[in-house]
Order: C-alpha cells, then sequence, then structure tokens
C-alpha cells in the first residue's frame, strides 16, 4: 500500500469558507444585501453555547449577519414555535438553526418541521429529508455533506465505489448513505443489529464511522488501502477520541480523517454554504 493520508478537516473547511466569504462580498456589491443566519438556543447546555459562539464569530468573518436567540431552559413551547414564526416572516434572515438537544419538555421535531423548509440550512425538515433521499437539490444536513466536500477535495473517487456507514442516524448515517448513493456509490447501512459487523466493514472501499463508541473500530474491521471516516466524537480519559481506533487504523488506511481536525470542522463550513445557497434562492441570484 501507498503512505496513508491524513484528511485535513480545518484545511478543506479554511478553503470553503475563503470561497463563500468572497462569494457573499461579490453579491454584498451586486444586491446591497447579505445572507443572514439566525441560531436559536434553550438552555445553558456548555458544549452548545460554544457552539453557538462560534458560528456568530464564523457568521462575521464570513461577511453574515448574525441573529442570536437564547431562551430559558424552562421556556414554553409555544413561545419558540412563535420566534421560530418571526425569523421565518424575517427576509433578513435566510437561514435559521435550532440547536440540538432541546430541552425534554419541547418536542424537538415539532419545532423542527415549525422551521421554513427555505430556511432549513440544518437539512433536517421533512421536506428537505425527502428531497435529499428522492435524490433532488437540497439542503443537505451539514455533516455528511462536508464529508462529501472531503472526499471531493482529496479527489478520492465515489461511483462504483463499496461505501459501508456505521450507523443509521437521521442527522449522519442516513443522509451520507442518500448523499453517497447519488454519487453512484454501492452503500450498506450497518447498525447494532447487523450480522457479521467486521465482515461488512471489511468490504467497505470507503467506510463511515458513525456510531458514538469510542475506538469502535479496530484493523480487523479494515480492508488495506481503505478510505475511513470518522465522524465520532468521544471524550475518553479528558481526551477527544473518535469511532475509529485512529493509532492501530493508520497501518491499513489510504486515506483517514483524525478526531479533532477531521469531519469537525466541516460541519460549521458547510452551514455556511447552505446559509449563503438559501441566500441566493431567496433573491432569485
Amino acid at each position: 500500500m501507498d503512505v496513508m493520508t491524513l484528511i485535513d478537516g480545518k484545511k478543506v473547511s479554511a478553503e470553503i469558507k475563503e470561497q463563500v466569504a468572497a462569494e457573499t462580498g461579490r453579491l454584498q456589491q451586486q444586491t446591497g444585501k447579505v445572507p443572514g443566519l439566525a441560531v436559536v438556543l434553550v438552555g445553558e447546555d456548555p458544549a452548545s453555547a460554544v457552539y453557538v459562539k462560534n458560528k456568530n464569530k464564523t457568521c462575521a468573518n464570513m461577511g453574515f449577519q448574525s441573529f442570536s436567540h437564547t431562551l430559558a431552559a424552562d421556556t414554553e413551547e409555544k413561545e419558540l414555535l412563535k420566534l421560530i414564526a418571526e425569523l421565518n416572516a424575517n427576509p433578513e434572515v435566510n437561514g435559521i438553526l435550532v440547536q440540538l438537544p432541546l430541552p425534554a419538555h419541547i418536542n424537538a421535531p415539532k419545532v423542527l418541521e415549525a422551521v421554513d423548509p427555505k430556511k432549513d440550512v440544518d437539512g433536517f425538515h421533512p421536506v428537505n429529508v425527502g428531497i435529499l433521499t428522492s435524490g433532488g437539490n437540497g439542503p443537505a444536513p451539514c455533516t455528511p455533506a462536508g464529508i462529501i466536500a472531503m472526499l471531493d477535495f482529496y479527489k478520492i473517487g465515489i461511483e462504483g465505489k463499496q461505501a459501508v456507514i456505521l450507523g443509521r442516524s437521521n442527522i449522519v448515517g442516513k443522509p451520507i448513505a442518500s448523499l453517497l448513493l447519488k454519487r453512484h456509490a454501492t452503500v450498506t447501512i450497518c447498525h447494532s443489529r447487523t450480522r457479521d459487523l467486521p465482515a461488512v466493514a471489511r468490504s467497505a472501499d470507503i467506510l463511515v464511522a458513525a456510531i458514538g463508541k469510542p475506538r469502535f473500530v479496530t484493523p480487523d474491521m479494515v480492508k488495506e488501502g481503505a478510505v475511513v471516516i470518522d465522524v465520532g466524537i468521544n471524550r475518553v480519559d479528558g481526551k477527544l477520541v473518535g469511532d475509529v481506533d485512529f493509532e492501530k487504523e493508520v497501518e491499513k488506511a489510504a486515506f483517514i480523517t483524525p478526531v479533532p481536525g477531521g469531519v469537525g470542522p466541516m460541519t460549521i463550513a458547510m452551514l455556511m454554504k447552505n446559509t449563503l445557497n438559501a441566500f441566493k434562492k431567496a433573491n432569485n441570484l
């Protein structure tokens, strides 16, 4: 096997952000308007608060307008739905992102469905899920879209490849399956009921680990020369580790994403790209 290549998510995301910022500047000169992203946070979850802060900072760097709404943890569902209705009606807001998880007393699916599908830059609205699974061009969830962008950046062919996805979540597993199918990969989704999971994983030219178990993927699950994409973010002994046993996989993979610094940085870059696309559609650009 040739030397393993590390897929650098920071490098790819920086390039995408640069393109988004440049296009935003051009469109501002042309129209006098800029994309607007609204982020809604309910409660004081520390990790979510950090994400929101980063998103606001990225908006400023991209030349976007940022609308940040932080609500108390005991906010009633109807108050949150009222805010979403206001954001839906605001022409300056092109993207609405409701930070998950929401407090237990709020019905998350109901809230996500209340977002105007045209402003759903997370790609979670049932309308956009339907567009994605039927092969159309809607906003794709940011993490899966980021995975495709990384494969393209490193000129990793997708067509005709065997792709195996570990995990069937609505946020990563199912949408990345749709995106890979759209690019003509042969896709298998594995989950906790899959029989002989290591054997299925070993068939993969492209292996996507999104299972939420630290260092779950061991060398006996990886084919020599495979592309390994690690979506997992797990904290073990104060350190961030992925779903892949990274140190051991390096020996076998042709390409591999590190944790941190792999898929993570791509998510926010694709959020900005989705918001820019929503802005362009809203203004017929």
